[in-house]
């Protein structure tokens, strides 16, 4: 299902539009309460010879975020015939995109709606109220169900708003949607469809055509000839064998800047292995791949947006599945590089995954920043909730450029110790490092994660990014929508493009 297309129009000459939707903000100073028509709003009120703000009383309307109330009008010769009363709070960045996300359900299956909410702002404000609305449009694929949600309005006009900068940002806008709706749509496909190979031929199709991209994908052939140990013996017990996929984006030499490797994880489905979920654990395992949709949809849009860094996205793929010839507890894996790893817990699969990679991307791609995103520890999520990922780095200029891209985009960042109290739980009596504690007591299972992990980056600047929590939603909540979140690939994204 396509994005809405967005366009600026400047003035607010409603006839014009042929739009069949108008939606009018209304703002509160205070937050809720205090209900104050938008820009905008005069315009309307006098087409439609209404008192807005008695209308507004009527109706209840409080000004508060997310709020949507239809007007009852009489439809007149080139007015839109259905008008919509929107909530934007204070005006915010954050209130504007959540506003944005409320009138984009309300509106689904018209065909273009008008809107002077963001009507004079400058960019920061209509990108926020664009990304808003196309985060809030999308809708998960179905699997052979003929009659879906209601396609999302087909058009969205911003009035009052015309010039080189707010396209610009509704350009960008669309861009950092866009990836998210990808991330989105390859998670949420149901892992009866999704195996290793469909990811990597997702990987191909995607990059297909598009300049100074290129992939490439190493089968289980290859990954054993390399020795990719982890990928492949969490990849073992599965029908569908394993795959390792780069995907890079090289500028032209004339604008090339950092070498930054993103690095997702890949688990297409996850039943724990041999150390097995409980089924309440295993439904919404088809989203355990998530990591590697954000780096490969944030390489995707760098190359659209034409960054200047050098990107490049490496997804360890494998199902985590039972048979005769899944990785056992107590077994010894040798991962790339040829460091051993002591496997307590088949369930921690995801580690031993990134493990393979990041060692390959430390020796054999010299990046200036390493940055790793996984839905990897239930502690992550039980310790912060479901609105922040867990960010690990000892790099505080890392750390305080990836929280200010949180704090622009709404992806919010929590940074977690790297508590070197807890690395000796990660000795092991038979091999070079265990990839679980050996003492259950020792807690902060993400902190430990986290500390595996920093084996295998040697002596880069790197971060972890545990999306465990945000990685996933219950229901629809403002821009975020119910399953997949797309959590990542737009804070990605303006990291990249702020990073200097």
């Amino acid at each position: 299902m396509p994005l809405p297309t967005v366009r600026t129009v400047a003035g607010h000459d409603l006839a014009a539009t042929a739009a069949d939707v108008l939606a009018v903000p209304l703002g509160s100073a205070d937050g809720g309460g205090t209900p104050a028509p938008g820009p905008g709003a005069p315009d309307a009120a006098t087409a439609y010879g209404l008192d807005l703000a008695s209308v507004a009383e009527q109706l209840g309307a409080t000004g508060s975020v997310g709020q949507v109330h239809p007007v009852a009008v009489t439809a007149a010769d080139g007015l839109p015939g259905r008008l919509l009363l929107v909530g934007t709070g204070k005006g915010t960045p954050r209130d504007l995109r959540r506003a944005g996300a409320a009138l984009a359900r309300a509106t689904r299956g018209r065909d273009r709606l008008a809107t002077g909410a963001v009507s004079g702002q400058d960019p920061a404000a209509v990108a926020a109220f664009t990304e808003g609305f196309l985060l809030g449009a999308y809708s998960p694929p179905r699997t052979g169900v003929e009659e879906g949600p209601k396609p999302p309005v087909g058009e969205l006009l911003l009035l009052g708003q015309r010039g080189r900068a707010t396209d610009a940002a509704v350009e960008a806008a669309t861009v950092a949607a866009e990836a998210t709706w990808l991330v989105r749509d390859l998670a949420n496909t149901p892992s009866s469809t999704k195996n290793p190979q469909w990811v990597a031929e997702q990987a191909l199709a995607a990059a297909r055509g598009v300049e100074g991209l290129r992939v490439e994908v190493l089968d289980e052939r290859r990954l054993a000839a390399e020795g990719f140990g982890g990928i492949l013996a969490v990849g073992g017990g599965s029908a569908s064998p394993p795959r390792l996929v780069r995907v890079s984006w090289t500028p032209s030499r004339r604008r090339r800047g950092r070498h930054v490797v993103l690095v997702g994880k890949g688990i297409t489905y996850d039943t724990g292995g041999l150390s097995i979920k409980p089924r309440e654990a295993m439904v919404p395992m088809k989203t355990d791949m998530a990591g590697a949709a954000v780096v490969l949809a944030a390489v995707l849009a760098a190359a659209r947006r034409g960054l200047p860094h050098r990107v490049t996205a490496l997804l360890p793929l494998a199902e985590n599945a039972v048979s005769g010839s899944s990785y056992r507890p107590g077994d010894v894996v040798r991962v790339w590089g040829g460091t051993t790893v002591e496997v307590a817990n088949t369930d921690a699969e995801g580690r031993m995954v990134l493990a393979d990679a990041l060692a390959w991307a430390d020796a054999e791609l010299d990046p200036d920043v390493l940055v790793d995103v996984a839905t990897l520890t239930g502690a992550a999520s039980l310790g912060l909730g479901r609105r922040h990922a867990a960010l690990y780095t000892a790099d505080d200029a890392l750390a305080a450029g990836l929280e200010a891209a949180a704090e622009q985009t709404g992806e919010q960042v929590w940074r977690m110790p790297l508590v070197e109290e807890y690395r000796p739980a990660l000795d092991s009596d038979v091999a070079d490092v265990r990839h679980v504690p050996s003492d259950s007591k020792v807690g902060g299972g993400s902190i430990t994660a986290a500390l595996f992990l920093r084996e295998f980056v040697g002596d880069r600047r790197w971060v972890h990014l545990d999306i465990a929590g945000p990685g996933r939603a219950e229901k629809d909540e403002h821009e975020v929508t119910k399953g997949a979140s797309g959590y990542g690939a737009r804070l990605l994204l303006r990291w990249l493009e702020d990073l200097r």
